[in-house]
């Protein structure tokens, strides 16, 4: 088990850009509705999809009475009734890169007209069912502060913050997979269904977790021209845009010449 950073501008980034969309919250509480409804079981105890769609919506501060609203909507009647289903679209984008999007959607039409425009417009092409899920892994992942002020916290602020082999040790004994320094927070990984309980684990060492969530991690990174970032991350943007779309994910290779390359457009 060691830290790596490469997956962390990856996900400031889409944290960034979510932030800053007032569809946010809407994809969120969609989410939360459908796992209560696939769950067949609106208290998170009994149902992991929906305690971990819940942790999502938490880590980006959905409030307590929308996410209350999305769980009751997943069992209502007539108007109120959740008619969402889950698809999956994949592609390429510029410079060959593999992208994955996940989607809830009430209009599975509209959705694959939005999705292939925007693939479209990016001079990418939209694949078949599988043509570039293999190229992905499911993980769980979890956020972990690092600079918090109190002495009594195992990863504290910089007078009193542990050293990283001993937070290593407590991410090994809550059953983490891996972990990565992102500079400000940690991230553990871990097998999707040990999410809740490995954030749990932490939880019980007094370890304080800013969120979790379900993600997904390429398995062979694509190497990109940084000429050709920007490319990239145009179509990721305009992908996540789009209201029906719940997460995009590519396989873009983030090296720090990428990352520069990528600061540069910002």
């Amino acid at each position: 088990m060691s830290g790596h950073s490469k997956w962390a501008t990856t996900k400031h980034r889409k944290a960034a850009q979510d932030a800053k969309r007032s569809a946010l919250f809407s994809k969120l509480s969609r989410n939360i509705t459908v796992a209560a409804k696939e769950g067949g079981d609106p208290n998170p105890d009994n149902n992991a999809s929906l305690a971990a769609a819940i942790e999502k919506a938490k880590g980006y501060s959905l409030p307590k009475d929308k996410i209350k609203t999305a769980i009751d909507k997943a069992f209502g009647t007539g108007k109120d009734a959740a008619n969402y289903e889950t698809l999956t679209y994949e592609g390429y984008g510029p410079a060959g890169v593999a992208i994955y999007c996940e989607a809830l959607t009430d209009n599975r039409n509209r959705t694959a007209a939005d999705v292939g425009a925007a693939f479209r417009h990016a001079n990418g092409s939209l694949g078949t069912p599988g043509c570039v899920g293999f190229q992905f892994e499911r993980k769980g992942q979890i956020m972990v502060e690092k600079i918090i002020p109190s002495t009594e916290k195992k990863v504290a602020d910089k007078q009193n913050a542990v050293d990283e082999d001993e937070f290593m040790l407590a991410v090994a004994e809550a059953g983490g997979s891996d972990y990565e320094d992102a500079g400000d927070e940690w991230i553990v990984y871990t097998a999707p269904n040990d999410l809740m309980s490995v954030k749990n684990a932490l939880e019980a060492q007094d370890i304080e977790v800013k969120g979790a969530e379900l993600t997904m991690i390429p398995t062979t990174p694509t190497e990109v021209d940084p000429k050709d970032a920007a490319k990239v991350m145009r179509l990721v943007d305009k992908l996540e845009e789009l209201e029906d779309l719940q997460n995009v994910y590519h396989s873009m290779d983030m090296t720090d010449e990428v990352i520069a390359a990528l600061e540069q457009e910002d």
